[in-house]
């Protein structure tokens, strides 16, 4: 083993103020939705601890609301009351009882927040009355006393955190958070002793690190989290945060500076929130490089350090003390457990989708992970039952819904056989790896491929499950997971033109025109994918979208950064658009709500990306047999990789 896989940097212990680490692996504070009248739940402590069991060094927990003003209907940890004290101390049992530390996070959203509380709009407050382009607030400039009052509410958060035996706590003043929204020049334009110069402008977040700190006493750590690039119109750049973070090293109370890009005031910015798989490994290293060599303090950093490997370059460069890795955590707990045993092959790397991690979030629920359902389940599904007698099964499909049902089963110790028609397994993951910036996606088939060898699951490819197959060789029970094809609906006039779909466009290398339009149905990766494809490749793109906008499927911040990538590109939007029909050189399209015609003239390629079908044949057989089957992914209803994996993971649980 060469040293360069020992991995001596990220594996060795790090101790600030008394507190021992015992790797440089943490995970950040995020959301979870795993909370109850504004407590942690025993699903949260479940999340954590799996974790903390999976050999994490560090574990910061999401940002805990301080004060009324700070409050909504959004399910955040209310530290602004003692009733939090109790779910503290016992997530933090949990968590001790692995060896792993805990920090508490104490946050203050100011305007950056969709504050309402039972669905009023609530009074959003800031610096100054300086309006966001995310949430669309016009903020109230907070007085000196409720400026105060807050300062005050912070400390008391904190003094209820390590009553409840936490380790440590920081403070979010990034991401444009109210701490960040007075740093901020442009957003802080106040004239009294809080605004104008860069000390006034600090005296917000010094006054709580002094106020923390004298009430968690001298034994606990207690750092700050800060963005080092907002990369968001007005905010905050690298030279001002290099000024402020120079500021900060003189603060004997604080401990660490937590580095990281992004701002949530406006859509660019929150892209670098929880940036997606189009934005590149650690790229918010060489920001926190620059921090490290001027400050005396230890520097954390995240931002797609989804490998040990990447961590482990970080540190050894000199760039920080700590890497955060969350989202490598949501998809493997047990990533750190596998790099100390030198299982590298074993990890189930993140492929940076967004999908059921900040995903979940924003569809209103608790997260998870779409290669690992396990995540967020935990109190559910971290233990299989083993099966009570041993069953032949024939898993037909191996594309993700295939291939989870397999690993499942077999972990459960029937005998499990995988027949995929294809040379390759993978179903549409192989297509979808294919779009610009999309190639990590294809990690989701490694990941699972590894899982099912590692299982005991025999792999048969190029091999057709039909009914003459079946009745030779009667398996006890089949699952299904067969999938989808294009779904091509009849189109006047294909006839006279030139109509491809999407699997053609990125299979067979079918030639598109100069001037090309996207009939996008389903308004999700693969319109998206195909016109930056498209425009690359020197095409003149439109892209119809049968939806409100382009993406609208796909989860925000992936969207966001693709939208942007597509207007570079010149690529023309149709929001509100359901494809009519097609002649040699026009296309025909009806706006949805009008039902007005509109013709786009000069078209030389059509471009179907209109959805699938489920695939039902064997279905259909084995319905007419006495053969005990399930069926999972796309075969059931054409949906995402995400649901395939969760359908596949039952299915084999069922079984």
């Amino acid at each position: 083993m060469g040293s360069h896989m020992s991995f001596e940097q990220l594996l060795s212990p790090f101790t600030i103020r008394g507190t021992t680490f015992r790797n440089r692996i943490f995970s950040t504070g995020h959301m979870t939705r795993m909370t109850e009248n504004g407590l942690p739940t025993d699903q949260m402590i479940a999340y954590h601890e799996a974790r903390a069991k999976g050999g994490a060094g560090l574990i910061i927990l999401e940002a805990a609301r301080v004060h009324d003003s700070a409050l909504s209907d959004s399910p955040a940890i209310d530290a602004s009351t003692d009733s939090c004290v109790p779910s503290y101390t016992k997530i933090a049992n949990a968590i001790h009882l692995h060896g792993c530390k805990i920090f508490g996070q104490i946050s203050h959203s100011g305007r950056a927040n969709d504050r309402r509380r039972s669905g009023l709009k609530d009074v959003p407050y800031s610096a100054s009355a300086t309006p966001d382009e995310r949430f669309h607030n016009m903020p109230r400039q907070m007085s000196d006393s409720m400026i105060s009052e807050i300062v005050d509410s912070y400390a008391a958060a904190a003094k209820r955190m390590v009553d409840a035996e936490l380790d440590g706590i920081e403070i979010p003043a990034s991401h444009g958070l109210l701490p960040a929204q007075f740093l901020n020049p442009r957003v802080n334009t106040r004239a009294d002793r809080y605004g104008g110069s860069l000390s006034n402008r600090l005296r917000f977040l010094t006054d709580i690190i002094l106020s923390v700190r004298k009430e968690i006493g001298e034994t606990k750590v207690l750092g700050i989290r800060i963005s080092l690039d907002e990369m968001e119109y007005k905010g905050l750049e690298p030279n001002e945060t290099a000024e402020i973070c120079a500021a900060l090293d003189e603060v004997i109370e604080l401990d660490y500076l937590n580095v990281i890009a992004g701002s949530m005031a406006g859509l660019a910015g929150s892209v670098h929130v929880v940036p997606p798989m189009m934005i590149e490994h650690g790229y918010t290293a060489p920001l926190a490089e620059g921090i490290k060599r001027t400050t005396s303090k230890p520097v954390f950093v995240a931002g797609r350090i989804n490998q040990p490997q990447i961590a482990e370059a970080i540190l050894s460069a000199g760039q920080a003390d700590m890497c955060g890795m969350t989202r490598a955590l949501i998809s493997d707990p047990q990533m750190p457990n596998k790099v100390i045993h030198n299982q590298l092959d074993e990890i189930r790397a993140c492929i940076g989708c967004n999908q059921a991690c900040i995903g979940h979030y924003h569809l209103g629920t608790s997260i998870s992970c779409i290669q690992f359902p396990t995540t967020g389940r935990e109190l559910t599904l971290s233990t299989l039952k083993t099966a009570k007698y041993q069953k032949k099964v024939a898993v037909v499909g191996g594309g993700p819904a295939g291939l989870k049902a397999a690993i499942t089963a077999a972990q459960r110790g029937h005998d499990v056989t995988l027949f995929e028609a294809n040379a390759q397994l993978g179903g549409q993951i192989k297509l979808a790896q294919l779009l610009p910036g999309r190639s990590e996606f294809g990690g989701l088939i490694t990941n699972l491929k590894k899982e099912a060898i590692t299982a005991g699951v025999k792999i048969q490819l190029n091999t057709r499950v039909d009914e003459k197959w079946l009745k030779l060789n009667r398996p006890d029970a089949v699952v299904g997971a067969t999938g989808a094809t294009p779904y091509r609906p009849d189109i006047p006039g294909t006839e006279d033109a030139h109509v491809i779909d999407a699997w053609e466009l990125l299979t067979t290398k079918a030639k598109p025109g100069m001037n090309v339009l996207i009939a996008d149905w389903r308004s999700d990766w693969i319109g998206l994918g195909l016109a930056e494809q498209l425009a690359r490749d020197g095409s003149k793109v439109t892209l119809a979208v049968n939806a409100t906008h382009a993406g609208q499927e796909v989860q925000s911040y992936t969207r966001d950064q693709w939208i942007g990538t597509l207007h570079t590109l010149g690529v023309n939007i149709l929001p509100y658009m359901r494809l009519y029909g097609v002649d040699s050189d026009s296309v025909y399209l009806q706006h949805t709500l009008s039902n007005e015609p509109v013709i786009c003239e000069g078209i030389d390629t059509l471009v179907l990306a209109l959805g699938h079908k489920a695939n039902t044949d064997l279905e259909t057989i084995l319905s007419t047999m006495e053969i005990e089957y399930y069926l999972a992914g796309d075969a059931l209803s054409p949906r995402s990789a995400e649901e395939a994996v969760y359908e596949g993971m039952m299915a084999g649980i069922e079984v």
